[in-house]
């Protein structure tokens, strides 16, 4: 019994479960009894596979970073999820939800974006497949990620905005699942990351841990071993990560690193460092660890990153934490921008301001020389370059 994976309840240690309105629970418990069945079936994986092949394009490449590993002196391998289709890994988990939808009989999508990623990922998988679909997104983040909106309007999408509360993710994921609560019996929803009441985080976990399985075949061909020294990831809700950690969850042989968003510091005020800052709590129906008041009302997070900026982390992180299983650090803003364009310059690769603040642990962590380091490049920086323009100190 693995002792980081998700329990028969739902849970990770003390972190998990499903936390939801009565009438919620005819959907999420429809998708309880059968997922496990679906996904394991030799029809779905081979569809999955199939499209991951010809689709996305996987496997994605290990690439061996020898600037950047020479900086650090370290052995540095990036794993490039960045070129995925739609320039992220979200797609991974896209491309298994719609499958298992259209399995369960639904003819509807729906879904819930901060960033956008997510929701250009569903929007996109949802063309494939000729599905209807509407995407809650938050007025603020509307504004800030134009781009995406129109992304998703071009891939036939209704994007709705949330303009509730603080209009952006958090709102965006309580209008979705208004909506689902009242179209129980012809749609699914996608969420994007390893949050939301069992069982998406084990759901959502599944389909990205393609990641770390092409990590250890991929890390045997080049190193002569199929587990490296240190993997690290970024961790908004933590899809990419948990998909970067899922098959070393029981090797404590690897070391695991997370990185979250201290935004403009830890103690500014303003920031998402969830593990620094937060207590357990139920948000999005999980229990989790989660930025809070005295009296339990949920801290608006902030980030440069628009998908860092979430005031709790996955279950599965929250147990990771927890139990000492994996390092957390958290990242300033301008420790992620200083990364990122240190990328650029070393490696020719723009990445994400999510996976900028990654590659930062490396400036606050010291790596032997001769170890291995695999580091999950969740995304490409094609949608923050107004941001690094703003920023402008390159």
């Amino acid at each position: 019994m693995s002792r980081f994976n998700v329990d028969e309840k739902g849970y990770y240690g003390q972190f998990g479960g499903a936390y939801i309105p009565e009438m919620l629970y005819p959907n999420v418990e429809e998708l309880r009894q059968n997922y496990l069945q679906i996904i394991e079936s030799d029809d779905f994986k081979g569809e999955f596979d199939q499209l991951l092949k010809t689709y996305v394009g996987r496997p994605t490449p290990l690439y061996f970073a020898s600037r950047l590993s020479e900086k650090h002196n370290t052995k540095i391998y990036l794993k490039r999820e960045d070129l995925c289709h739609t320039g992220a890994h979200k797609v991974n988990n896209t491309i298994g939800q719609i499958l298992l939808a259209k399995r369960l009989g639904k003819s509807r999508i729906i879904a819930e974006t901060g960033a956008g990623q997510h929701g250009v990922a569903t929007a996109t998988v949802c063309a494939l497949m000729g599905m209807e679909c509407v995407v809650y997104m938050g007025e603020i983040d509307m504004a800030r990620q134009k781009p995406n909106v129109e992304r998703m309007k071009i891939l036939g999408a209704e994007v709705r905005p949330a303009s509730s509360g603080s209009k952006t993710l958090k709102d965006a994921t309580n209008e979705a699942m208004r909506h689902w609560i009242n179209n129980p019996d012809d749609t699914h929803y996608i969420i994007g990351s390893v949050v939301g009441p069992h069982p998406y985080p084990d759901m959502v976990a599944r389909f990205q841990s393609v990641i770390s399985a092409e990590i250890q075949s991929q890390l045997q061909e080049v190193e002569g071993r199929n587990a490296p020294d240190h993997v690290i990831a970024c961790v908004g809700g933590g899809s990419n990560a948990a998909g970067a950690f899922y098959h070393f969850l029981d090797d404590e042989s690897v070391n695991l690193i997370a990185s979250e968003a201290a935004g403009e510091g830890v103690a500014s005020g303003r920031s998402a460092a969830t593990t620094t800052l937060g207590k357990p709590g139920v948000l999005h129906g999980s229990k989790t660890i989660l930025m809070q008041t005295d009296d339990g009302q949920v801290v608006e997070p902030y980030s440069i990153s628009a998908g860092l900026d979430y005031p709790g982390i996955g279950p599965m992180h929250a147990h990771l934490f927890d139990a000492g299983r994996a390092e957390f650090y958290s990242i300033t803003d301008e420790e992620a921008m200083i990364a990122g364009i240190e990328l650029s310059k070393l490696e020719g690769i723009i990445p994400a301001i999510e996976s900028a603040h990654a590659l930062a642990v490396l400036e606050n962590r010291r790596f032997e020389r001769d170890e291995v380091v695999v580091l999950n490049l969740s995304g490409r920086g094609d949608k923050d370059l107004e941001t690094y323009i703003k920023w402008g100190k390159y």
